[in-house]
């Protein structure tokens, strides 16, 4: 179904939501998640990095990195991550979980914006110690009664090794510190998710999608606040937490799938 509004009228009509308009607003977003929730999406998002892989460890470990090192221009963001994983030799799981000291010297170099060699080290290193345990990092983020608790947790779990550089913490975000866990949020998007078309994996079982968080990029946010979805004027934690609740109101068992709808709605605006 198309909808023919034109977008001056659509964004004056909106700029806060009251019950009449709900069905409206929720009409336009349902028909921008058809349009963007679909394969041909995958190719130019960093989403396409898991789907390379085919085994569950593989799928998790190369996701974790395309997520949490999604900074910047789409192109650039793919082009760093094939990099990293080119240097575990495309096999993520099996270079983390088997590498000699030797095959760390593969790592040595890699800088993507503010995530150096030394963060990749740790990271690999705590990989290495977490599936000596865990058949699947789902587990990870089960700790918590709330969302805002498992992402703390995992935040807590991630460093609670003795050797964890202090450098290293800005590159995982937690609601302690009041972030929006974009990056965090992405990646759970891209493993909870279930649906048939095909674009997020929806691997993990356990964690129900209604319980996910929107994540909150530029595109979105701008796009959630023309429409009356966002009012709190930083973006933090508690931003993120109005936005979910304000999309609940349309699909309250997935609220997060109108991510593509308001990420799509900003790169229309932008062309």
């Amino acid at each position: 179904m198309t909808f023919f509004i034109s977008r001056k009228h659509f964004y004056s009509c909106f700029a806060a939501v009251q019950p009449d308009q709900l069905q409206t607003i929720r009409a336009v977003l349902d028909e921008r998640y058809a349009r963007y929730n679909r394969p041909a999406f995958i190719e130019h998002d960093p989403i396409s990095i898991p789907h390379r892989f085919t085994q569950r460890a593989d799928v998790e470990i190369s996701g974790l990195f395309a997520a949490l090192l999604a900074w910047g221009r789409r192109p650039t963001i793919i082009s760093k991550v094939t990099e990293l994983l080119r240097r575990m030799d495309d096999a993520p799981h099996q270079f983390v979980t088997q590498h000699q000291d030797e095959d760390l010297k593969q790592l040595l170099g890699f800088c993507h914006r503010t995530f150096c060699d030394t963060d990749l080290l740790y990271f690999v290193h705590w990989l290495r110690w977490y599936y000596a345990d865990h058949a699947t990092l789902e587990d990870a983020f089960l700790r918590g009664a709330t969302q805002r608790e498992r992402l703390e947790n995992f935040h807590d779990l991630f460093f609670s090794l003795p050797d964890a550089p202090q450098r290293t913490r800005k590159h995982v975000a937690t609601p302690a510190r009041g972030s929006a866990c974009k990056r965090v949020n992405m990646y759970l998007r891209w493993m909870v998710r279930q649906d048939a078309h095909g674009v997020d994996f929806g691997l993990w079982t356990r964690l129900p999608m209604a319980e996910l968080v929107c994540p909150i990029d530029v595109h979105v946010e701008r796009q959630a606040r023309q429409l009356g979805l966002l009012t709190r004027p930083v973006v933090d934690w508690r931003a993120a937490e109005e936005l979910t609740a304000n999309l609940r109101r349309f699909d309250a068992h997935d609220p997060v799938k109108y991510d593509f709808a308001l990420f799509g709605l900003g790169v229309e605006e932008k062309r």
